[in-house]
């Protein structure tokens, strides 16, 4: 679907060469050359400055790759959804955050694809800002993260609310309270997610708030992986801060504690996000429906 000279393009970009790029679409550098030129003259834009053993894109460049890699995106989803309507298959790409995988998300999305048939659901699992990019280049359909986006092409709708909780041992003394304090916190070895998770930063957020400092806590170890932080929580080793969704499957079966922190409020939404372009309506209602019927299998 692509036009040849997008595709020449994305392959020089990529790869940063002309001979590579020959070489990959096994074509000869001069048709590789000739492409270039072609769409440069069409758009009247230089796309490519040649320095020294390099190749790099012009400002302009940097806008026509963009606008390339959305092209070649649309394109492919247009020959998919062609085959997927005489299959009878509905291929639905989701983005989800680490947070988003350690929860009940994960079972919905499994319960949605047993449901229905020929739905076919391929999970993504990201940063929050790499969703929205890809949102935006409609690599993705939907996202179900923490948060809205600030996007103008984005457009969200809210799944749940959830909060940040202290999640602890069931054999540390702390779990028979009704609450932790910070200055109970503050006596702890802390297991954290990583300072660019969106769990860390309300966190430390709330503490700001409030006059506190991240540094006046004992921060142990920072680990990205959820699942990791709890089976170390598990073990005694530390208590943390995550999710209560991401906690509710174990609290449920009694391996862990989570209690509220004094003074803390770290309430926020979940939302299903998606493209202001997908008109896959139906789809948000019945990911929606199932989402309730699973939430209350967990009280």
């Amino acid at each position: 679907m692509i036009d040849v000279k997008l595709k020449t393009l994305l392959a020089v970009a990529d790869l940063g060469s002309f001979t590579k790029a020959a070489k990959q679409l096994s074509l000869t550098q001069p048709a590789i050359s000739h492409h270039i030129n072609a769409l440069e003259a069409e758009l009247d834009k230089k796309i490519f400055v040649r320095g020294k053993g390099e190749l790099k894109l012009t400002p302009d460049g940097e806008i026509v790759v963009k606008y390339a890699r959305r092209m070649k995106v649309l394109g492919d989803k247009l020959i998919r959804e062609l085959d997927d309507s005489e299959k009878r298959i509905n291929n639905i790409r989701i983005g989800i955050t680490h947070t988003a995988e350690s929860n009940l998300i994960t079972e919905v999305l499994a319960k949605y694809g047993a449901k229905y048939e020929g739905a076919s659901i391929k999970i993504i699992t990201e940063p929050i800002t790499n969703l929205y990019n890809k949102l935006e280049n409609y690599e993705l359909d939907l996202a179900i993260v923490d948060g809205k986006p600030s996007g103008k092409e984005l457009r969200s709708l809210m799944l749940d609310t959830d909060y940040l909780v202290c999640v602890l041992a069931n054999e540390n003394p702390l779990a028979k309270n009704e609450m932790v304090t910070l200055r109970e916190l503050r006596r702890e070895k802390m297991i954290l997610r990583l300072p660019s998770s969106a769990t860390r930063i309300q966190f430390e957020n709330q503490l700001e708030i409030l006059g506190e400092s991240i540094s006046d806590f004992d921060i142990m170890l920072e680990v990205d992986n959820i699942a990791t932080i709890k089976d170390l929580i598990r073990k005694n080793l530390g208590v943390s801060i995550l999710a209560k969704s991401a906690c509710m499957d174990e609290v449920m079966k009694g391996k862990i504690t989570v209690l509220p922190i004094e003074n803390l409020s770290m309430i926020r939404e979940t939302n299903i996000v998606y493209h202001k372009d997908f008109d896959g309506t139906e789809i948000l209602s019945k990911l929606m429906k199932i989402y309730r019927e699973v939430k209350k299998s967990y009280r």
